[in-house]
């Protein structure tokens, strides 16, 4: 056999020319950094953030890697805030918002500097929301927004260029009662959502049964003293006695609104245009009367819709989203852990995780691109109350 002997000349020269000819190899690459370099993460895995109730052992927000391939999670870090119950990391990652849900004159919002590579969460201050158990959080423009449950008001915080809040600029409450005498008793703020346009907020209010509408002010700012947030017309949407509205989601495509109501279990499809709603459909989510419907989300293809059910029959309800009306048909219901109260779908539509409350798990589900159904793969994530998964971006 004859063998060929290779100088290390010969191998200089080549691996010269490769990196004259721009042929991207290790040792010829430009010094700077990747995005996946300056963050830590490997090309399928996402950084994910987890809320939790801390009453029992889970000290606040958890931090961990998610591979959107094979399903895999590592934990990164913890950082100790009272009942983070639900959050909401800035546009450029930088900077992540949550609420400390309490019914008291500690309810917050609370702003944390983000190192992605890490995973970790650093404190930059706290603000009072100036109402009970703030449940939900956005940002917009540069504000930052709660919708306080027991309070029955949202809050605006403007935001300071190092990332922490400024006290609230605007606290609105609302006056009103709804068919139930229990549930509906006086306002219940569930849910804040900006809509596709970035023109108008709508604001759920369970108490009430409405859709609360206000129009953006974008050049609202603490120093001219100008509002973010002024009343639409229609200053609000009725729904259904008794429905409850607890999450708004909109359709990838910007054309089409749809409302988990909790105590009806229905969803109500709405078309959305230039800052209005009508209402085209209502379809039960649950069908068993359990009056714990919670949570609402679009598959990222805009074809499926999902929500979460609680209280009886716990699970998750899949409709196919029809592509020229926007009108549901359900086509599935997968059982899941105790109490899921909050669920996210991977950005490649691959998984679904869901945040089992009692069960103190995250379940971690495949979805089938083709029908919308879920198998659970059996990677449980394993932690105390989770109640908000949110990916950084």
């Amino acid at each position: 056999m004859t063998k060929t002997f290779i100088s290390k000349t010969s191998i200089f020269k080549a691996f010269a020319a490769v990196c004259i000819f721009g042929i991207s190899i290790s040792g010829c690459t430009s010094k700077k950094k990747t995005y996946m370099e300056t963050t830590g993460t490997t090309e399928n895995e996402l950084t994910m953030l987890v809320g939790t109730y801390t009453s029992g052992t889970s000290k606040g927000i958890y931090s961990y890697r998610f591979n959107e391939e094979d399903g895999a999670t590592t934990p990164l870090s913890e950082a100790e805030i009272e009942n983070p119950s639900y959050l909401v990391p800035s546009d450029d990652g930088k900077f992540v918002y949550a609420v400390s849900e309490l019914n008291n004159t500690q309810a917050a919002a609370n702003a944390f500097a983000f190192n992605k590579e890490k995973g970790t969460l650093q404190l930059l201050n706290s603000q009072q929301t100036g109402g009970e158990d703030p449940c939900y959080i956005i940002v917009s423009e540069n504000n930052v927004i709660t919708a306080n449950y027991s309070g029955g008001s949202i809050s605006v915080f403007p935001i300071a260029k190092d990332g922490s809040l400024l006290p609230a600029s605007d606290i609105i409450k609302f006056k009103g009662t709804g068919a139930d005498k229990e549930r509906q008793e006086k306002p219940h703020l569930h849910c804040v959502r900006i809509t596709p346009d970035g023109k108008y907020l709508f604001a759920d209010n369970l108490g009430t049964d409405q859709i609360h509408k206000y129009v953006i002010n974008p050049n609202a700012d603490i120093t001219n003293q100008k509002s973010f947030l002024k009343e639409g017309q229609p200053a609000a949407y009725n729904v259904k006695a008794g429905s409850g509205p607890r999450h708004l989601t909109f359709a990838p495509n910007g054309n089409y609104a749809y409302l988990i109501n909790e105590l009806s279990g229905t969803v109500i499809a709405f078309e959305y245009k230039d800052g209005n709603l009508k209402e085209i459909q209502t379809i039960a989510a649950d069908t068993v009367g359990a009056k714990g419907s919670a949570d609402i989300h679009i598959s990222p293809d805009g074809k499926f819709l999902y929500t979460s059910n609680r209280l009886k029959a716990d699970g998750i309800a899949i409709f196919r989203i029809h592509p020229d009306n926007g009108m549901l048909t359900k086509t599935g219901y997968q059982l899941t852990g105790i109490h899921p109260r909050n669920f996210i779908i991977t950005p490649n539509g691959k998984y679904l995780l869901v945040a089992c409350r009692d069960s103190n798990v995250i379940q971690v589900y495949e979805r089938d691109r083709n029908t919308g159904l879920l198998t659970d793969v059996h990677r449980d994530i394993k932690i105390d109350k989770p109640v908000c998964i949110r990916f950084v971006p």
